[in-house]
């Protein structure tokens, strides 16, 4: 499978990319797939792709765009993971949540799109898929190993989110897991995986944590949990 990229429409009236998959059928519920701080690399394309394989019309947005478009690096390499971590630190929060709002209302109306729209991210996109289902009309939000969540504790949900949450996270110290299951143990609208002895970024095929067997449980959990929240 192989999808293409579509031009998004920024709230502010520009033009940015995104790579969208369609499923086997030609429609289904949207799943916007929120990247790491590599860009729409390979990974992230072939997880759209398996989304879309999945029964979703999905489409992940080049949110890197307004430092520099079309970003595609890797993890492979110490210049590469010094350009990843400058252009996170160079990364607008608010206007990253501005921009995956357009992309979801964008994906809400395109062809083959039943109208309901999930998220899923990973790493920093992890934590922009949990402020989706705080900020913005998602319909559902699955978070991997996100970052900084205890910056966002206090915020009120607007639809079912799931967390997958790394054990042993080098950017989410103990800590600061903790603090996340202490606010969210017990919400109705919050459901958390612990993945123990796990590092961050487990679920990145081909990355150093990589572990196929998490990895797998982690997805199943999130296709049903989307198939549930989105059908």
């Amino acid at each position: 499978m192989s999808g293409q990229e579509i031009i998004i429409k920024s709230a502010d009236g520009e033009e940015f990319m995104g790579y969208q998959a369609m499923p086997p059928s030609g429609q289904g519920p949207g799943v916007v797939v929120i990247q790491e701080i590599f860009g729409v690399n390979q990974v992230m394309r072939d997880l759209t792709d398996w989304v879309a394989s999945e029964g979703f019309v999905a489409l992940c947005p080049d949110l890197f765009w307004r430092q520099e478009p079309g970003i595609q690096i890797t993890d492979q390499s110490e210049e590469e993971w010094a350009r990843a971590f400058e252009l996170f630190q160079g990364f607008d929060l608010e206007k990253g949540v501005q921009d995956l709002d357009s992309t979801i209302e964008t994906l809400r109306g395109a062809e083959g799109c039943s109208g309901k729209v999930g998220t899923v991210g990973f790493c920093l996109g992890g934590r922009l898929a949990y402020l989706t289902s705080t900020r913005t009309k998602a319909d559902a939000a699955v978070g991997y190993y996100g970052v900084y969540l205890t910056e966002h504790l206090d915020e009120s949900f607007r639809c079912p989110l799931m967390l997958h949450i790394a054990g042993e996270d080098e950017f989410m110290p103990k800590e600061g897991r903790e603090q996340v299951h202490a606010a969210l143990d017990g919400n109705p609208s919050v459901t958390l995986h612990d993945y123990p002895g796990q590092g961050h970024a487990f679920a990145r095929i081909g990355g150093e944590h990589y572990d196929g067997e998490s990895a797998h449980l982690a997805n199943g959990r999130s296709i049903e949990f989307l198939k549930a929240n989105l059908g």
